[in-house]
């Protein structure tokens, strides 16, 4: 049986490569905007698609330094004490739930009080919102090899590289 090999980079332009992994965070972005958006709408809410970007804006801000802040914490302090300039190296990898998680929490917090609602009508908005961005981030995930599961000798099992 022929095993998928899967490039993690979809597009290379002379030096420059843009990854699977990065497009399914765009992609879990659009795709919140609009669930929001439709929240918006169907609750009745003031909140105008502008409103709705902004909060988006700021929740993904959220994500990406509270992922990246989280796995420079939580994970390997002690390497990035060491090497503090590293913290930016973002193209070597390392981003944590839990600080995205943080993150994501604290964007909703300001957001709710910048557009005066209240933050559990946020969560709810962004409650469907959240589960399509995960989803995706685990299809990068997988176009990464990483996080893929334990290891299997069944048929229907998928061989990654190393």
């Amino acid at each position: 049986m022929q095993f998928p090999h899967i490039d993690p980079v979809f597009l290379r332009l002379g030096p420059l490569e843009f990854r699977w992994y990065g497009l399914m965070y765009i992609l879990g972005f659009i795709a919140s905007y609009f669930i929001v958006l439709r929240g918006t709408k169907r609750r009745g809410l003031s909140l105008t698609s502008d409103d709705v970007a902004d909060i988006i804006f700021s929740i993904a801000v959220g994500v990406i330094l509270g992922g990246r802040l989280g796995y420079v914490f939580f994970y390997k302090f002690s390497y990035y004490l060491a090497n503090p300039l590293k913290v930016f190296a973002v193209w070597e990898g390392g981003m944590s739930f839990h600080g995205g998680l943080i993150g994501v929490v604290l964007a909703g917090l300001y957001m709710a009080r910048k557009k005066k609602i209240g933050f559990p009508v946020l969560a709810d908005l962004c409650a469907l919102a959240g589960p399509v961005g995960l989803g995706l981030g685990r299809l990068g995930n997988f176009i990464n090899g990483e996080l893929y599961g334990r290891v299997t000798d069944v048929p229907w099992g998928v061989v990654f590289p190393g």
